[in-house]
């Protein structure tokens, strides 16, 4: 479900019209619906209202401050992997008790950073990882809280670059080991170990994968306790998958019950990492058509948007549906879809069919939540785009367009080397 949708074949982002929105913040740009992010949340947190849950929004799908900001007031925690995202996550308000610091590249000061604001718990992807923990928290006098994360070794049946919980990938400690990585991670005196952790992959359309993950993570959680390591929560991660095309992902309510008979008889409280969920259709990118470039083989409708705004087509050959922001014409027209950057790789659409545009008018390109803003570049020395966010009928700026100024700022020319 979003809140974007046609009227009178205008299209409208709530209630506010996205041609109007344009003449104001030009092109491209990306906006959000707050009443979407809204009832993404509150449904799954409805979904899982019959067990103590946290729900850790991943910022790495979107961290704008209005979006974590959004989700702060709702009670939200935050998944964060990196000292940026703890920064934002802590900014917008969302307590340091709801954060969990995932990732297999903490560095010394992000940990540092992180036991100082006092956050919930460490998701540790390595013993060496566990060690230097251990290290920093001591010289801080503190105790870190913190979860192993367990690769599974399971299929997520997704983008084989989005695939994280096969033994094949970097993420997590082996499940066939886990005792002993416990074991181990117990003898240091300045950890408390008290989770279970994995995420198994993004964009996971069906239960399935859950419900094998999941298994395997309650049983270890019962073999823990047989061997005296109490065990409190259980991440199970995130990656609930989207519509981008005709998936039919599980629902919030579907996935609740799939999952929720395997963790509540372990006790343990349940953390979650949703970001694509939750953000993900809740936000498109749109784009104004520059030219029309026909040749022998293709038609090529030309943007103002490139693969450095949104990269997930070329990254990933992923879908994202396109459509006029206002239809004119009932005529289709099949086409490219492309930007200005100088890679054949910027592409957003291949031998697409949609209705009949012409040069000046504007393209919404759907489901661009996540995934899109974080992950956009300066690329041939492009200023990143605007963010906007809808909330009923009017429109706010949340994040400024850069200018050609801010492309060059903590730049600097020596004398010395000129």
């Amino acid at each position: 479900m979003h809140l974007f949708h046609y009227q009178d074949n205008q299209l409208y982002c709530e209630q506010a019209k996205v041609d109007e929105i344009a003449q104001d913040v030009d092109t491209p740009f990306y906006l959000y619906s707050q009443g979407t992010i809204l009832d993404h949340y509150k449904k799954l947190d409805t979904a899982l209202a019959d067990i103590w849950h946290l729900i850790c929004y991943s910022l790495k799908s979107n961290s704008n401050m209005a979006v974590c900001k959004t989700l702060a007031k709702q009670g939200s925690g935050a998944d964060v992997v990196s000292g940026g995202e703890l920064f934002r996550a802590l900014r917008a308000g969302i307590s340091a008790e709801k954060i969990v610091f995932a990732g297999v590249g903490k560095t010394d000061s992000e940990i540092s950073y992180a036991l100082k604001s006092d956050i919930f718990i460490f998701n540790v992807e390595s013993m060496s990882e566990a060690h230097a923990i251990n290290r920093i928290a001591g010289k801080l006098g503190k105790k870190a809280k913190i979860a192993l994360r367990i690769n599974p070794d399971v299929d997520a049946d997704t983008h084989k670059h989005i695939t994280t919980g096969k033994k094949e990938n970097k993420f997590g400690l082996a499940i066939d080991n886990a005792l002993d990585y416990y074991k181990e991670a117990g003898s240091l005196p300045n950890l408390i170990v008290s989770g279970v952790h994995a995420h198994i992959g993004s964009q996971i359309v069906t239960t399935d994968p859950y419900v094998k993950s999941i298994g395997k993570l309650t049983n270890l959680v019962y073999k823990l306790r047989d061997a005296g390591i109490e065990i409190e929560t259980l991440n199970i991660g995130g990656g609930l998958g989207i519509i981008y095309k005709e998936e039919t992902p599980s629902t919030a309510r579907d996935f609740a019950n799939a999952v929720l008979p395997l963790i509540k008889p372990t006790g343990c409280k349940l953390i979650m990492e949703p970001g694509r969920f939750i953000i993900g259709n809740a936000g498109i990118m749109v784009t104004k058509v520059v030219y029309i470039k026909k040749t022998d083989a293709k038609t090529f409708v030309i943007v103002d948007a490139g693969m450095n705004d949104l990269i997930r087509p070329a990254l990933y050959n992923s879908y994202h549906a396109i459509s006029p922001v206002n239809i004119e014409s009932s005529e289709e027209m099949v086409v490219d879809v492309v930007g200005p950057i100088c890679e054949s790789a910027d592409c957003f659409a291949k031998e697409r069919s949609i209705s009949k545009v012409n040069e000046g008018d504007l393209l919404a390109i759907f489901s661009a939540g996540a995934y899109g803003f974080v992950m956009s570049s300066n690329y041939n020395s492009r200023p990143r785009i605007p963010e906007v966010m809808v909330k009923d009928d009017k429109h706010y700026i949340v994040r400024q367009r850069e200018t050609y100024e801010d492309l060059i700022t903590g730049e600097s020319v020596p004398e010395d080397i000129v």
